[in-house]
Parts: structure tokens; sequence; C-alpha cells
């Protein structure tokens, strides 16, 4: 396997810059929540941030990008607007669904992210009709669907997965297993934690990746990325990664008694961002100086998208309907 020494440094600066803007963005979120300055449930991926950033520095501007009630690590690495996201958390109509949406319903065509949902698995089958249109239209666009181990517990994840493998659809399915559904682990739900080796009876490529690795994620989303956009090929894809937070919320879901601090601390020390740090200065492709300077550039981002969100104003009533189907 391949390391930050021998990667273009662009695409590692890229996903270093993307994994911090989605952790730092998600910490505020989380204090902003703590704070009470919203309503909107939060579904946050801290921790799982190599899988986004790796995967969608390999797309296009107009590839499709769809996601879950966790997803704003997937909208900013698909290249959206951090001010409009935080508008969008704090119910105002400058956010990317007018401030209708909230947290889990976010959608912003412009980038590519054709939107999320609440609804385990659901955006999976309509990832799988882009994918189709991408391959009727032969513009060269690919579909991806990131969805967690609970949406492999749905029937309709392989209903679509067998459509896409019927019909040779360019899409990527990327599952991030967090090893919980909800609350509730993956060997209380199934025999298996191999998530990738049931998917090949469908007669489709899998792969099982450390999705904490940011470079490994990168190099075999690249592979199947460009499968699906030059070969016209379905393909899955299994990130091991572990979410730091709460289901739902700031907390950290300790006191319920699902999962123990130990475990926390364990992923915590896998923390990508950290890990591609090392590399990179391991290499000597970055320094404190120059880490130091893409760190305080993306906290004022972050910053500037806070201010916006806190001054935007709330939607007009009289919109309350508009965009409902």
């Amino acid at each position: 396997m391949s390391d930050a020494m021998t990667l273009p440094l662009n695409h590692m600066e890229n996903i270093l810059i993307t994994m911090m803007r989605i952790r730092f963005f998600e910490e505020t979120v989380a204090d902003s929540a703590e704070n009470k300055e919203f309503i909107t449930p939060i579904h946050l991926s801290i921790g799982q941030e190599a899988v986004a950033a790796g995967v969608c520095e390999n797309l296009m501007s107009d590839d499709y990008v769809f996601s879950t009630h966790r997803n704003h690590g997937h909208y900013i690495a698909k290249g959206g607007s951090l001010r409009r996201l935080l508008a969008e958390i704090f119910g105002r109509e400058t956010g990317c669904s007018l401030g209708h949406g909230g947290s889990m319903h976010v959608i912003d065509p412009e980038v590519g992210f054709m939107g999320s949902s609440a609804i385990v698995a659901g955006m999976i089958p309509i990832s799988v009709g882009a994918g189709l249109s991408a391959k009727m239209n032969r513009q060269g666009q690919v579909a991806v669907a990131f969805f967690g181990d609970g949406a492999t517990d749905e029937g309709v994840f392989y209903e679509s997965l067998n459509i896409a493998t019927l019909y040779d659809i360019p899409i990527l399915f990327v599952c991030e297993n967090n090893l919980f559904s909800s609350h509730m682990p993956l060997f209380k739900r199934q025999k298996t934690d191999k998530l990738y080796q049931k998917m090949q009876a469908f007669g489709i490529a899998t792969e099982r990746v450390d999705g904490n690795n940011p470079v490994e994620v990168f190099l075999v989303a690249h592979r199947l990325v460009e499968m699906a956009r030059i070969n016209r090929l379905p393909s899955f894809l299994e990130c091991m990664t572990y979410r730091w937070r709460a289901h739902v919320g700031p907390e950290h879901d300790i006191d319920i008694g699902y999962r123990k601090r130990e475990d926390i601390d364990y992923w915590k020390s896998k923390c990508p961002i950290k890990f591609l740090k090392k590399q990179l200065f391991s290499a000597k492709r970055l320094d404190e100086t120059s880490y130091a300077e893409i760190e305080k550039r993306v906290r004022d981002e972050v910053a500037e998208a806070l201010a916006f969100a806190r001054k935007s104003p709330l939607p007009d009533r009289c919109t309350l309907e508009k965009g409902l189907y």
C-alpha cells in the first residue's frame, strides 16, 4: 500500500483540509447544540472523516453523491458550502435546503450533492436511479451512495445492489461500518461483520479498507470510481470506522451503556487527521508552520460560517409548503 510519501501532494493536502473542515465544523455544531442555538437533531461523523474525504477526492463536480442522516462530512467533502450547511442546521433561509430540512435533509445539486434522508437506506435506490441516468447519458458521471452498516439490514439495499449489478450501473456503494445501527452493535444483528464478503454473492467487485486510513480509502476508492467511470460497473466499498459522539446529539453515549469509554479511546487513538498529519510530517511534505497555517485558515472558515448562520433570517412562513412533493 502506498503512503503519503508517494502520492501527489495536492491530493493529500486536499484530503487533510477536507477532514479538518469536517472535524472543526462538526465540533462547532456540537458546541452550538449544547448551547441550544438550534433545535434540529444532529448526527455527527467526528472520527469518520477519512471516508468522506478519501472517497470524494476522486469525484468530479458533476458526479452524484447521496447520503444519510449522518451527512455533514459527505456534503463538505463533495464541495458543499460551510456557510449554507450551517445556516441549514440553524434553520435559516440561506441554508442549502432553504432552512426547511435541518441537519438530516440536505441537498445541493450545484455541487452534485443530490440529497440525504432520515430513512435508513432510503437514498440507496435513488442513487441507483441516478447511476442509471448517468449510464444512459454517457457523460462519464458516476453515482456514489454513502450509508452505514445499519442500511445493510434493509431489504431495499439488496434490491438496489441486485439492480446495479444486473444492469451494470456506474455506482460505488460506500458502507461506513462504524459497528452500530443506532445503539445496536453489528454482532447482534448479523452473523458476520465482514459485510463485503456477503456482497460478493451478487457478482460485484468488493473491497474492505481501514476507514481511518485516508490514504488507503483514497487509493481503493480511486480504483473503484474509475471502474465505474470507465467500465460502467458497480462496486462495494466497506470502510471500517467509528463515530466518537452519540448516535444523535453532541454527547458520547457512554452513560446509556451500549459502548465503553475504552472503545472510544481506542478509536480516538486511530484519529484519521493525526494519521495523515504524521505521514506528511514524516515524508517532509508538511511542517508545523504549514500545518498551523492550514488549521488557522480552516478554523477561520468555520468561524465565518457560524457568524453567517447566526445572522441569517428565518424562512418566511409563506414558504412552509414550498418544495413539498
